[in-house]
């Protein structure tokens, strides 16, 4: 990894070179024989496969070689609760879903509310766990298929986590979390026993059915050593690798380095008005444009650095639009304020249907919790 940005379940900061990440995490570039093969069976491409927002994978040909011969895998995601949901979070829950709706699977969803007290000082287990409960209903607000959603929130579903944890943890040694963590012997305990609760419920459906089920997990680059752990171990208790799928992380507002984050600038929440999207956004969105009103129509914008054009690529999925958008701006027909409120109005949009949606998911959260 360079010296001027790291990457780790914890904490992400500088300008992050994916093409870097590929090499050092040991992960597989997306190719466009395996886009092909992806939209073989979807029948289509989702646009953050199109635009490479998710870039990378471990064992996707081979996930697609099981379900060609019959085997349905099941997916699993997750999130740790230590604040509100922001609009980063959304990113592999979005695709997620289409996966989802696409392959017609189940998905298991994980609230480690455990790891963030365990990682968190200032928080302790009943904030934690008062978090995961209202982190789940902005989850099932995008519309998860309720009967093929379940949800394991770590405090209360012990009694199945944690014999299969401990066989994890019988597999691992400290040297290797040290290693692979950065922990050291000022880590409290809980901290290094971790990753083995969230090794778990990439098994968990193979034990609770009694047979080998393949699983795929869609998550941020950030969270792959956890996994590159799992898929160590689990081959030693009889169980298949999980395939996995790693998107990049949406940038936060002052510019392209690092990602979103609930405790550093100004994330944009699920719970933002559309005043205080609009305010976060004109205020605070990096302007790939130029000084003058004169020069930007002469020479244009970058949409490389400019953060409201970025943003869309996340949230505008029509292709036409968006292209259309980067020709006016780079050319200089269009100016930073109007593409920002371009982007101003489609957040907003898209909020309002979460928000509603929200008050309908409260009904189907506690049905799809699992109890022990």
């Amino acid at each position: 990894m360079t010296s001027d940005f790291k990457v780790t379940p914890w904490e992400t900061t500088g300008e992050v070179d994916y093409e870097r990440l590929i090499k050092d995490f040991g992960v597989e570039k997306i190719t466009d024989t395996l886009l092909k093969k992806i939209e073989k069976h979807a029948g289509e491409l989702h646009y953050f496969l199109r635009r490479k927002i998710f870039f990378a994978h471990r064992d996707m040909n081979w996930l697609l070689e099981k379900y060609e011969k019959g085997e349905k895998f099941f997916l699993y995601t997750g999130r740790g609760p230590s604040g509100k949901t922001h609009l980063g979070h959304l990113v592999p829950y979005i695709f997620t879903k289409w996966i989802q709706d696409k392959f017609d699977v189940e998905l298991y969803y994980q609230l480690t509310d455990d790891e963030k007290f365990l990682f968190k000082q200032d928080m302790s287990l009943e904030d934690t766990n008062s978090l995961a409960y209202e982190n789940a209903k902005d989850f099932m607000a995008l519309g998860f298929n309720p009967k093929k959603t379940h949800i394991i929130i770590d405090s209360e579903y012990s009694g199945k986590l944690y014999p299969q944890a401990i066989k994890v943890a019988k597999k691992l040694t400290f040297s290797t979390v040290k290693s692979v963590f950065g922990l050291n012997d000022s880590s409290n305990v809980g901290q290094i026993f971790f990753t083995t609760i969230q090794a778990v419920p990439a098994f968990l459906p193979s034990v609770l059915k009694g047979k080998n089920i393949p699983c795929l997990i869609p998550h941020a680059i950030d969270q792959d050593p956890h996994f590159r752990i799992t898929r160590d171990i689990l081959p030693k208790l009889g169980y298949y690798k999980p395939a996995s799928i790693q998107s990049v992380f949406l940038p936060p507002l002052e510019g392209i380095a690092g990602k979103m984050s609930s405790s550093e600038g100004q994330a944009v929440y699920l719970t933002d008005s559309p005043n205080e999207v609009r305010k976060k956004i004109m205020k605070y969105a990096f302007s790939g444009g130029k000084d003058t009103v004169e020069e930007h129509r002469k020479k244009g914008g970058n949409t490389d650095i400019d953060i409201s054009y970025q943003w869309l690529r996340f949230f505008e999925p029509d292709d036409r639009k968006l292209a259309n958008i980067k020709e006016k701006y780079e050319s200089g027909q269009m100016l930073t304020g109007e593409i920002k409120q371009i982007l101003v109005d489609k957040i907003n949009k898209f909020l309002e249907v979460l928000k509603k949606n929200r008050e309908k998911a409260e009904k189907s959260v506690e049905k799809c919790i699992l109890r022990d």
